[in-house]
């Protein structure tokens, strides 16, 4: 698994190129916002893009999100508990834990044959998409319809670039957790109180996550 300090190198040199081209080629203008929000979310999620929507609160969230991941590793190891539990950074018996915990059916990816590039081309589509919703209000409608057409290809184009594997389970639980509280505070003007209530957290307890998590 590459560093963070690789992964940020390799962000910025091959990935950057792809979304700076696509905004200029199909937006008509580069807009440093979404080029940065896009590079960031790929950044520290190379393979396992979660969707962030802070409808869902927090506690709920986490744990879907859990349940993504280890159905997504399932999915591309074929149901191979030992393969994901290295890559997880698990033992095989917290793996099953979890697989029951979260309900996961494994009979449903034993047979499947393994498609990481789709998987990585899903998950990278998913963050071009949702950081461009986040400001179609100020973009020109057809010029947007034309990027939203052509998502897909960027998306490959993106998702070649990308190490195959993804962060393992304790890391990759961090980064979700800082990109959800971030969007819930943005939502609510950095009101910590306002936010907690939002989201299902105590102030105190998310006070202390923003401090762990250097929000």
């Amino acid at each position: 698994m590459p560093t963070k300090q690789e992964l940020e190198n390799l962000v910025k040199k091959r990935v950057k190129p792809i979304v700076e081209k696509a905004m200029h080629d199909y937006l008509g203008v580069t807009i440093a916002e979404i080029e940065s929000d896009i590079s960031d979310r790929i950044k520290y999620t190379p393979l396992l893009a979660f969707e962030i929507d802070t409808k869902i609160p927090f506690k709920r969230a986490k744990k879907q999100f859990k349940k993504t991941y280890l159905s997504r590793l399932l999915k591309q190891k074929q149901g191979n508990i030992t393969d994901v539990a290295k890559i997880s950074g698990l033992d095989r018996r917290s793996v099953h834990r979890l697989i029951l915990e979260l309900k996961i059916k494994i009979e449903n990816f034993r047979n499947e044959l393994k498609n990481q590039e789709y998987t990585k081309h899903e998950a990278v589509q998913n963050i071009v998409e949702e950081s461009i919703n986040t400001y179609k209000s100020s973009l020109n409608p057809n010029k947007l319809k034309e990027f939203y057409k052509h998502a897909p290809s960027i998306s490959k184009n993106i998702a070649r670039e990308l190490p195959k594997e993804p962060l393992n389970l304790s890391k990759a639980e961090k980064e979700f957790e800082k990109a959800y509280l971030k969007k819930a505070l943005k939502e609510n003007n950095n009101n910590i109180s306002k936010t907690a209530k939002k989201i299902g957290l105590r102030f105190e307890t998310l006070h202390r996550k923003i401090k762990q998590l250097n929000i």
